[in-house]
């Protein structure tokens, strides 16, 4: 009976810990390696666990996925604006060198 408790208890724990994973944004694979580093957890624990979440909140995993896509799209347009940008300035001081 002590070791179905203690699989119970670190099941419990994976499902605590990918939680804070969702927490900082990670998505599957993100969650398996961190957990390895960073608790020793087997992937194929993490990722068991995670399919399981996935079943029993099929509609909040969708939503995060899509919200995941979402900010990634958003974050490479900013970078791409910002790299414009500092092209723009780059390129209007070089300019004004050449004016002196």
């Amino acid at each position: 009976m002590g070791d179905s408790s203690s699989s119970a208890s670190y099941i419990r724990m994976v499902h605590h810990l990918i939680e804070k994973c969702i927490c900082f944004n990670l998505n599957k694979e993100e969650c398996m390696e961190a957990l390895q580093k960073h608790a020793n957890i087997n992937p194929v624990i993490t990722s068991t666990v995670w399919k399981e979440l996935e079943k029993e909140n099929k509609e909040f995993f969708e939503t995060y996925n899509k919200d995941r896509e979402e900010r990634n799209i958003e974050a490479e347009t900013m970078r791409r604006i910002q790299k414009m940008l500092e092209e723009a300035a780059a390129s209007k001081s070089s300019d004004d060198d050449d004016g002196c």
